[in-house]
């Protein structure tokens, strides 16, 4: 043991030596921690989201297509601006616009006949809108297309009922429906009704005045709200999104970390230090054991730093298991010194072990949903994602954090980081070359 911990403490003491490096190691994530933790939302969980840009080309100037475009300016989700329909398809081109929503002519007139009968005033089928989106924004697609939907509904219904316009339109539809043969006579019947008591219901506002127009002014709206609720830990807990960015950060750093321990092991045998130890009466066991376990070491070196300054500047607490969130990390540790020893068993050179570890690294840091939430990820790619290492971490560091959860969530995670390390471990031990080339 005297020598094995002789070793461990050298590689301790070489760590801190460089202090600069410590420093630059543990600031760095702390700053790409921060700034990704205000992203997500901060310590009160509600992120301050840009508006969508969207442009509007109204071709057909109706009553009803300027109350389209009033519905949609008042939306607080979207930055509404009048636009033609080229330089609309710049600025979609060229990103400054994420989507632009074109209203033909005779939308209006189409549309409301529409409403009642399903067909346009020609008997062709619905109008259309067009929609020319920017395809790097296809998120913001979907909401646009939402809104899209709600505005148009109360634009057209509000004109049908109490415009002008619509009023003249309801009389159109109402003749369209009595003199189309190729409506059965059951189906020309409950339209004309209905027609008939759009009709009657418009000629009573006109009696009752004001009142009934004041009243009825606002057309057919959604008849729901919603009221959210974010489950956290606890009812009066909120989410804080500095938990989920610090634990994410800490994971790539660490990887890193240990990517640098098992290039340093490369880098002993191009010195010769390697052939050194390997005269000294130290077993191969001695030699990688001490390397873990420094690695280990200094992994949850940095992971104690890193949740003590989330803990103390943005209030990160560990709302689970604390037993959990150290086994997490424990686990987590054990399983970056692993894949050190690892990268230094299956490397030739430093230069090309240091580009192909790089990139195995980063794409574990991907999928495991440290930079972004797995929930983007294509159903394919998010099942894939069972089978790296940083998605248990991931998902144990946050069970233990915001989540709140107790021991028995933490059991999963770790033992599949431990499975992890025995598997690199063993990788490590059967393939690492002991005696170097002369």
């Amino acid at each position: 043991m005297i020598p094995f911990l002789a070793l461990v403490l050298k590689d301790l003491k070489l760590f801190f030596s460089n202090r600069r490096a410590v420093i630059v190691g543990l600031l760095v994530p702390i700053l790409l921690a921060s700034f990704f933790g205000y992203l997500f939302g901060g310590q009160g969980g509600n992120a301050e989201t840009s508006k969508v840009s969207a442009l509007v080309i109204d071709q057909d100037g109706s009553d009803i297509s300027r109350g389209l475009i009033v519905q949609l300016s008042g939306d607080k989700n979207l930055d509404v601006k009048a636009s033609t329909l080229d330089a609309a398809r710049e600025a979609v081109r060229k990103g400054k616009a994420t989507a632009a929503i074109v209203i033909p002519k005779d939308f209006g007139r189409d549309a409301g006949h529409a409403l009642f009968t399903g067909s346009s005033e020609t008997g062709a089928n619905k109008p259309e809108l067009g929609v020319l989106y920017d395809p790097s924004h296809h998120v913001e697609l979907g909401m646009v297309k939402g809104i899209l939907t709600g505005a148009v509904m109360q634009s057209v219904s509000k004109e049908m009922f109490t415009g002008r316009s619509g009023r003249e339109m309801v009389d159109e539809s109402l003749a369209q429906v009595e003199n189309n043969p190729r409506l059965p006579a059951e189906d020309r019947k409950v339209l004309g009704d209905l027609l008939g008591g759009v009709k009657e219901f418009n000629e009573r506002q006109d009696r009752a005045g004001a009142s009934a127009q004041t009243r009825l002014s606002g057309g057919l709206t959604m008849p729901y709200q919603t009221r959210e609720e974010a489950i956290t830990s606890g009812h009066d807990v909120a989410y804080n999104g500095y938990a989920h960015s610090f634990g994410g950060m800490a994971i790539q750093f660490i990887l890193f970390m240990g990517l640098d321990a098992g290039i340093a092991l490369l880098m002993l045998r191009q010195s010769g230090l390697w052939q050194r130890l390997r005269a000294a009466p130290l077993s191969r066991s001695t030699l990688l054991g001490s390397r873990a376990v420094s690695a280990s070491l200094m992994s949850g070196f940095i992971l104690a730093v890193l949740f003590s300054f989330a803990r103390v500047v943005f209030g990160v607490h560990i709302l689970g298991s604390f037993a959990g969130f150290v086994g997490v990390c424990a686990a987590f540790s054990l399983m970056t010194a692993a894949f050190g020893l690892m990268v230094a068993a299956l490397g030739e050179t430093v230069e090309a072990t240091r580009g192909y570890s790089i990139m195995a690294t980063l794409i574990m840091v991907m999928l495991g949903g440290a930079w972004v939430p797995t929930f983007v990820f294509p159903k394919w790619l998010r099942t894939l994602t069972v089978v790296v290492p940083t998605r248990w971490a991931m998902d144990g560091l946050d069970g233990m954090t915001w989540r709140g959860l107790g021991f028995s969530s933490a059991l999963a995670p770790i033992a599949v980081l431990l499975l992890f390390t025995l598997l690199f471990g063993v990788v490590a031990v059967t393939r690492f070359r002991w005696r170097t080339e002369a």
